[in-house]
């Protein structure tokens, strides 16, 4: 199953960045979007930033997220 996430992006470079979700920090292929900055939320699929989040919404899915955690553990 594929999960794409929620994630602060925290660097840019060229066509990748890094993003960060809980303290965990990965690197993101930026290629696919414009106009995105540091701080800017994105959703991250398979390594690729996929579409861009407002704060609101970003912060309702992981919220989401962790509550679905949560019931599993």
């Amino acid at each position: 199953m594929c999960l794409a996430v929620p994630m602060k992006l925290v660097e840019i470079g060229d066509d990748t960045g890094i993003a960060e979700l809980g303290g965990v920090k990965r690197e993101v292929n930026l290629g696919l979007l414009e106009g995105i900055n540091i701080g800017d939320y994105i959703i991250v699929h398979a390594g690729f930033a996929i579409q861009k989040l407002d704060k609101k919404e970003a912060e309702e899915t992981l919220d989401l997220l962790r509550e679905l955690t949560n019931e599993i553990l």
